[in-house]
């Protein structure tokens, strides 16, 4: 393999980089399914796979990853699992992606195979331990049996396979054959928490190296002979649909090969990239605005206002707001706050490679989210049995939940290119980052209104808050994910009201990192903090006093404010904001510090409490509590996708759609809070308290609180 020329061969795929010997530690049907398509006479030493860890001839262990790598480290969590339990050392450690099975590969928190919701170590932590903890008494017992001692006698510790009394001493590689003849325990026995000597300490990502020189291989690195490339075009109206279209001149482009219509637009096939893009943009076509969104943002966020007046879905609601508005004394706040549609945009585009084989069958290479379902999609599009569809996952370049779509409409899209092709050639189908940007299945635009009241000791007395948005889950009823954590927020309110109000627009609607908890945190916590300085409250003193339900909530405040000193001088025309956010189990405390430069916020540090229950990998806690200020970072002061006049999607790439600039990240200190709790997911959580707490500060520097976002809008011409 050189870089960026990945020929794959399912021999690779299977075996793992080199990977041979497997414990058969998996259900009945996995040996089966592991091998399928490996040609005849191909892989002779390949054994009986176990689902989740391979020992190889050269003592390396390979674990089988169910969840997607885009860059949250679950390739370094899972194997610190299943390296703690073998007692492996750190160095034989690696990963590569499982199969697509929705059984076997099932996500315990979805009944499917998928990653999200921060959930990959939460809902593998005691999995893939026992994973680990079998693969190693298999390994003793094999060991036992070949060297005629009791298998108690028999330690493990660094790789190592030990019998102390006869001084025999051998790696996992010479008993990995053998070891897969033995009957894997039922119930394993676990290692006592106590005794970890992995979990709980840095180790480096599996994945670094790789990504670091090169040669990680992507689905854009995957090539395959005789390859054609394929690039649709699509309407910049959602809901648009062709009406006619003229491709002679597209035709005309050297290198193009065809042109096809599919349901999502017109597809350009060529012999290579730039043809493809080159002949969709001699496309001439007509579009069908019929079932079209036509409206501006401008005109659909004054639609949503109209919402707050009729009935919606209830989603909290305890004792008398009115009443708790109307005591004496009370003091009151009133606000409406808009959140825009967001795109995730990330850096690797959506991609996809189908393979077809000389019996009919077809391999997908692409960065699966859902595996199961990308297969599912696949086999119904193309009319195949599923068992004829295999998806070899690849690293994904990031996705912030874009790759994380329930009917794999994406893949559906790739199929149907691959359809047109006629199916005989390799096709590669890509989207541009402009596709991307402008290809929706948005973070839904919001908004709140907002009212509270508060008393001179500085507790919250009343809260209503009714939300506007799509629903994500596209529910005709009360969507939970458009209102956590502002149905259940974690500070002492008697009095509560919460209300959601669902919308049907065109425009497509996804979950972005952290979900709900992008606005919903927003709001609640710029709104308590801006409730506290009505009466003259301390930010962090006077959330103390109303989260006495909540220790952990408290902990990683108290945590947050200890690194940050909070209340002590900080330096002359700077001021900082605090907000604490539970997302996904997570709780996370921020506190930044923040400046006014040409007008705008300029975030110098960010402190940040996490408690995230047993910490497996530091490391990558604090690179993801880092990447997830980052992201919300750039989201909260520049992020906004608009429709313009007429429903024009306006922006479509970074130079309208604005990152944080590498100059303007801050300096990130982390401390993680220590834990005895389950292990819960750090993906996301490092996103929500971030904008809260910049909008906090940025109000008590400037006087003028955050009603709308971003901040600093990017002006397009």
């Amino acid at each position: 393999m050189t870089l960026h020329d990945f020929r794959p061969s399912r021999r690779a795929f299977i075996a793992g980089s080199g990977l041979v010997i497997g414990l058969a530690l998996a259900p009945k049907g996995f040996a089966a399914m592991a091998t399928q398509g490996v040609p005849a006479g191909g892989a002779p030493d390949l054994q009986a796979l176990n689902a989740f860890v391979k020992i190889g001839a050269d003592d390396t262990v390979t674990i089988l990853s169910k969840h997607i790598e885009f860059g949250q480290g679950p390739f370094t969590g899972l194997a610190t699992l299943v390296a703690e339990e073998l007692d492996a050392d750190w160095s034989q450690m690696r990963a590569v992606h499982s199969p697509a099975d929705d059984t076997i590969y099932a996500n315990l928190a979805f009944g499917l195979q998928g990653t999200g919701g921060s959930t990959a170590i939460a809902n593998s932590y005691e999995q893939m331990r026992k994973a680990g903890a079998t693969a190693k008494a298999m390994l003793v017992a094999a060991a036992a049996r070949e060297w005629a001692v009791p298998a108690a006698e028999i330690t493990v510790q660094k790789g190592r396979i030990q019998h102390a009394a006869s001084g025999k001493e051998s790696g996992f590689g010479a008993f990995a054959d053998k070891a897969a003849a033995e009957t894997p325990p039922e119930n394993p026995v676990l290692k006592d928490p106590a005794t970890f000597t992995l979990v709980g300490t840095d180790r480096p990502k599996l994945d670094t190296v790789a990504k670091s020189n090169g040669t990680a291989v992507f689905t854009l690195d995957v090539l395959a002979d005789g390859m054609l490339y394929a690039s649709v075009a699509h309407p910049a109206h959602f809901g648009a649909t062709v009406a006619s279209f003229d491709a002679a001149e597209a035709l005309a482009v050297p290198g193009v090969v065809d042109v096809k219509q599919i349901p999502q637009g017109v597809a350009v096939f060529a012999e290579n990239t730039f043809a493809a893009l080159k002949g969709r943009q001699a496309l001439r076509i007509e579009w069908n605005l019929d079932k079209a969104e036509t409206r501006s943002s401008r005109q659909i966020e004054a639609d949503y206002v109209k919402l707050y007046e009729e009935e919606g879905f209830e989603a909290a609601k305890t004792g008398n707001v009115d009443e708790a508005f109307a005591k004496d004394g009370a003091v009151s706040l009133e606000a409406d706050l808009v959140f825009p549609f967001l795109a995730h945009a990330p850096m690797e585009p959506l991609d996809a490679v189908f393979v077809p084989a000389d019996d009919g069958s077809v391999d997908l290479y692409n960065g699966a989210q859902f595996p199961g379902q990308d297969k599912a999609a696949v086999a119904e599009v193309l009319g195949l049995d599923p068992a004829r569809v295999r998806v070899n996952t690849q690293l994904g370049g990031g996705s912030f939940g874009r790759r994380a779509q329930f009917g794999s409409p994406f893949i559906r899209e790739a199929a149907e290119v691959f359809k047109a092709s006629g199916a005989k050639r390799p096709v590669k189908f890509m989207w541009t980052r402009e596709d991307d940007i402008r290809g929706g299945f948005y973070r839904p635009m919001y908004a709140h209104r907002m009212k509270a009241s508060v008393d001179q000791d500085g507790r919250i007395t009343g809260w209503r808050q009714s939300i506007v948005g799509q629903s994500i889950m596209a529910k005709a009823e009360l969507d939970e994910t458009s209102v956590e954590g502002a149905a259940n927020p974690p500070y002492d309110i008697p009095n509560l009201h919460v209300v959601s109000h669902n919308t049907v627009l065109p425009v497509p609607a996804l979950w972005w990192r952290s979900v709900g908890h992008t606005h919903t945190g927003f709001a609640v916590e710029t709104f308590v903090d801006e409730l506290l300085e009505r009466v003259g409250k301390d930010p962090v003193e006077g959330r103390m006093a109303m989260l006495g339900k909540e220790p952990r909530h408290r902990g990683t405040l108290k945590t947050v404010a200890e690194m940050a000193k909070w209340g002590e001088p900080v330096p002359e025309g700077r001021m900082r904001g605090v907000a604490v956010v539970k997302s996904f189990g997570t709780y996370v405390a921020q506190i930044v510090e923040v400046s006014a430069l040409d007008g705008a916020p300029r975030v110098h540090k960010v402190w940040v409490a996490v408690d995230c229950g047993t910490a497996i990998n530091p490391n990558v806690i604090r690179a993801q509590m880092e990447g997830g200020v980052g992201y919300g970072l750039g989201a909260v002061l520049f992020n906004e996708v608009t429709l313009g006049e007429g429903g024009r999607i306006v922006q479509s790439n970074f130079h309208d759609y604005r990152s944080l600039r590498i100059n303007e990240m801050p300096e990130v200190i982390v401390e993680i809070v220590p834990s005895d709790e389950p292990p819960t997911g750090v993906g996301e959580p490092g996103v929500p308290p971030v904008g809260p707490a910049v909008a906090n500060a940025w109000r008590r520097l400037t006087g003028a609180p955050v009603r709308r976002l971003p901040i600093v809008p990017v002006v397009v011409s």
